[in-house]
């Protein structure tokens, strides 16, 4: 089953390739997201390694306005962050884990505030952290 967080910040705050990476040493996550990673402008399948294999996940970047309008919980929650980056797995618990590893990220280090459009349900950076490690624990 696939898995998808929404994660809504600033556009200022959206992470370049390199904070990124530096973001992901200091929360001392086994990932490595591709260098075709481009802010605003990626869209579609990323490759990411996690713990040495290949992996990756789907990413969007959007106006996140259209968005909230749908979930007036996160709505409230935003305040001026106006951007909105999608995170998808197709189901395999690596992109799983990837998902969740770099939605943990953007709440942690960006500022992110990051819902889950499924169950609409709205995930600290602390919650992320611990579902990424985890289920990064229990990959074979």
């Amino acid at each position: 089953m696939s898995m998808t967080r929404s994660a809504i910040l600033s556009r200022s705050d959206v992470p370049s390739h390199s904070g990124l990476k530096e973001a992901i040493k200091g929360l001392k996550f086994q990932l490595a997201v591709d260098e075709s990673y481009v802010p605003m402008e990626s869209s579609g399948y990323l490759p990411c390694t996690i713990n040495g294999e290949d992996s990756g996940i789907n990413i969007r970047f959007e106006s996140a306005a259209a968005y909230l309008a749908k979930f007036p919980g996160a709505q409230a929650q935003a305040g001026e962050r106006e951007t909105l980056i999608t995170l998808r797995s197709e189901g395999d618990p690596r992109e799983d884990v990837c998902v969740l590893m770099i939605a943990a990220i953007l709440a942690q280090n960006f500022g992110a505030i990051v819902h889950d459009p499924k169950k609409d349900v709205m995930y600290s950076a602390e919650k992320l952290i611990s579902e990424a490690r985890s289920q990064f624990a229990e990959l074979d």
